[in-house]
């Protein structure tokens, strides 16, 4: 998955403050519950499907999950529907927090 374009925490905080990109969590609903990126939408397998088809390919998104890993393969699957603008965010929501604590 050499193509999956990653991003570090700074420059997911400068795309969350722009206010431009969509944050997207494919952890489970208990972990997105208990604490998230502000803003973000949670994506699982429930609601993927209308997420494709509600979402506009051009849209810049920036997916993550726990610690980097899994995101990289939900970005392969949102270039394979044609989203131009995916990446991966590195360290996950573990990176985050410890960069950027919530609140």
């Amino acid at each position: 998955m050499d193509e999956i374009r990653e991003i570090d925490t700074d420059e997911a905080r400068r795309r969350l403050e722009a206010g431009d990109t969509l944050f997207m969590d494919v952890r489970d609903p208990a972990s997105f519950e208990a604490a998230h990126i502000p803003g973000a939408m949670h994506v699982n397998d429930h609601n993927i499907e209308a997420f494709v088809e509600e979402t506009a390919r051009d849209r810049p998104i920036v997916i993550y999950c726990y610690h980097g890993l899994s995101s990289r393969g939900g970005a392969a699957f949102l270039l394979a529907q044609g989203f131009t603008d995916v990446c991966s965010l590195s360290g996950g929501f573990e990176g985050w927090r410890a960069r950027q604590p919530p609140g």
